[in-house]
């Protein structure tokens, strides 16, 4: 019979996202796995798998935890509103991180995805919520008036998700206040409605 785990697992995944977060796929070791968790090295194997596989239960973890959560508080709100609170949130985060980590889709959009099929379907999924959310506010917002109906739906959904992309990359290198509201601030009147 299997010796029942003595360990705090959602704790231990936490730890293990914050390290791969903070310092990326490649450069992430399993001995700095195993210091930033306490746990030895069978124990972390055992209960996770592999490295990669640990990843992809860290990225799984970071998705449902920080987009999936923020997309569903954001949800309540009016359509326009919730695009400026997710919006609010994403600078919010990104202004006060102090190692610069930004998003963990982002970064293994663009250390892993690219070499790794598996990956790139479940980045690509990510994005694809957060698209599906920001298209969902824009056709609420534009059949209730308040967005903007002179730009298709789509087009503004996709603009939406370029400029948040955009937003968590400028973060990483130029966590800049003036830099980041800048960049936002005209998609934001954007979508104000003009017709």
């Amino acid at each position: 019979m299997a010796r029942p785990r003595q360990f705090d697992e959602e704790a231990v995944l936490d730890a293990a996202t914050e390290c791969f977060w903070s310092r990326g796929y490649e450069a992430t070791s399993v001995r700095d796995l195993i210091e930033t968790t306490g746990l030895t090295g069978a124990s972390l194997y055992n209960a996770f798998g592999d490295k990669r596989a640990l990843y992809q239960k860290a990225l799984d973890y970071y998705i449902e935890d920080s987009i999936a959560d923020r997309i569903q508080r954001c949800e309540a709100l009016p359509p326009r509103e919730a695009i400026g609170a997710f919006f609010e949130e994403v600078l919010k985060r990104s202004l006060s991180d102090r190692q610069h980590k930004g998003c963990m889709v982002v970064n293994a959009a663009l250390e892993v995805a690219p070499h790794d099929p598996e990956f790139r379907k479940v980045v690509a999924t990510a994005m694809k919520r957060v698209e599906t959310f920001f298209l969902d506010c824009v056709k609420a917002g534009q059949a209730s008036g308040t967005i903007t109906r002179s730009i298709e739906a789509d087009d503004l959904a996709r603009h939406l998700l370029g400029v948040l992309m955009g937003i968590r990359v400028l973060a990483r290198a130029r966590p800049e206040r003036a830099l980041l509201e800048g960049v936002l601030a005209p998609t934001l009147a954007l979508l104000a409605p003009r017709d």
